[in-house]
């Protein structure tokens, strides 16, 4: 079968190699990929949010399934186009991606149909928000009802940097059209946990539990950023949370967006926090997470092909999807001055041992053949073993070996985790 992937990343790159291993493929095409992707697909220079350029590449090539991964082309209807020219596809509709598309979409549904998240109020005017901070207990948290590349979210201290991340949202236009309403929610605390689902709309199969690590500096200090290292199985993430979460959260999400007419197919990823009156939902996503995936489907040991299909075809209750028993550490390369400013164009060398382990996120192929940095996020470097412990080590071992100037990463990737699971003993 010939296979289109949407997007660019080290997501797509996690998924594309996954896809790699499935019999049923013959040829994978990436839009538009990237210089890493390019040694296991086929990369084509189409933006993930042409959506007229998409379809016009997957009929004129007879792609007989399309995988659109990221955000943004899913929100603007990518596979409803697809699916009209007569090309199956995992990942919602866009009346589906909506759960993540919109902030306020999503609050408004978990209070209808009674989804534990934070207490929250919205905001359509600055006016209105500025007078709310004057009050509300502090921290905080703001968020840009719309998409905005995982930042759109601030945790305000105090009074002061709350109404300046009010401001530059709804007023100076930080976000564009994603900041002109805004959600002012309570702050949470506890262990957060990432759980990506399969879902066919009716049938929900939670994939192994992870733990991602947002802030930019050791010690979960500095600016938030798109992911700096994951892991998975999330410790905090016990068997209890496990049913409590499908009973109270997973289910009736499933449910209450089938009773909205948005019946969501593809994967749906539930940002959990734990806190002392149980689970809650911090946020959805209508897709793989990133870098989450570049630890769980390694971790995946069903053709991810096969549920896929399944998935499309509203049959995977027919499946049986396992995990291997084992655990899995990603650590991020980013370049130096990420999530802000950074240079690039620095030759990457990675050796050819390690490439099965390496998920190329920002970089591209000079003229020279050669892979050089493009983006702030650079390469997630995964390890899979036995233990946590061993995950971790064998992760950062495979980052030392790895060169490019500038390159950054943290180095307390999985250090929580580990400090769990030892309480636990």
């Amino acid at each position: 079968m010939r296979i289109l992937v949407v997007g660019g990343g080290g997501r797509e790159h996690a998924i594309i190699k996954k896809l790699k291993q499935s019999p049923q493929i013959e040829n994978i095409y990436a839009l538009p990929g990237n210089g890493g992707i390019s040694h296991d697909a086929e990369c084509v220079n189409i933006g993930a949010k042409d959506i007229e350029g998409i379809v016009g590449f997957a009929v004129e090539n007879k792609i007989d399934y399309a995988v659109v991964a990221p955000d943004d082309p899913l929100v603007l209807g990518c596979v409803d186009a697809l699916n009209n020219k007569g090309i199956k596809c995992f990942g919602p509709t866009a009346k589906a991606a909506i759960i993540e598309g919109s902030k306020i979409f999503s609050k408004n549904l978990m209070k209808k149909y009674g989804i534990p998240t934070a207490e929250f109020e919205v905001f359509d005017t600055a006016e209105e928000a500025l007078k709310y901070i004057d009050t509300c207990p502090l921290p905080t948290v703001i968020k840009a009802d719309g998409l905005a590349l995982g930042k759109g979210v601030i945790i305000a201290e105090n009074r002061e940097d709350a109404r300046t991340a009010v401001k530059e949202m709804m007023l100076d236009g930080k976000f564009g059209k994603s900041g002109e309403h805004i959600v002012i929610e309570e702050y949470l605390t506890g262990p957060e946990v990432s759980v990506l689902s399969f879902t066919d709309g009716r049938t929900i199969v939670p994939m192994v539990s992870s733990m991602d690590h947002k802030r930019a500096i050791d010690g979960d200090i500095g600016l938030n950023t798109g992911g700096m290292g994951t892991v998975a199985p999330n410790p905090y993430y016990t068997k209890k949370i496990a049913d409590e979460c499908m009973e109270r959260i997973f289910l009736p999400t499933v449910n209450a967006m089938n009773k909205e007419g948005r019946t969501f197919k593809g994967c749906l990823y539930f940002g959990l926090m734990i806190t002392e009156k149980g689970p809650k939902v911090i946020e959805y996503n209508c897709r793989f997470g990133d870098p989450e995936t570049q630890v769980v489907l390694p971790l995946l040991k069903t053709d991810l092909f096969t549920v896929m299909q399944a998935v499309t075809d509203e049959r995977l209750d027919e499946i049986d999807v396992e995990f291997y028993d084992k655990h899995a550490c990603c650590v991020v390369m980013a370049s130096k001055g990420y999530p802000q400013s950074y240079e690039k164009g620095f030759e990457i060398s990675i050796p050819d041992e390690l490439t099965d382990k390496v998920f190329v996120a920002g970089a591209s192929l000079g003229d020279d053949g050669k892979l050089r940095t493009s983006g702030g996020r650079v390469l997630g470097v995964t390890c899979t073993a036995d233990t946590l412990w061993d995950a971790v080590y064998g992760a950062y071992s495979y980052v030392e070996k790895i060169h490019f100037d500038n390159a950054y990463f943290r180095r307390d990737i999985g250090k929580r985790a580990l400090s769990a699971l030892s309480e636990e003993k």
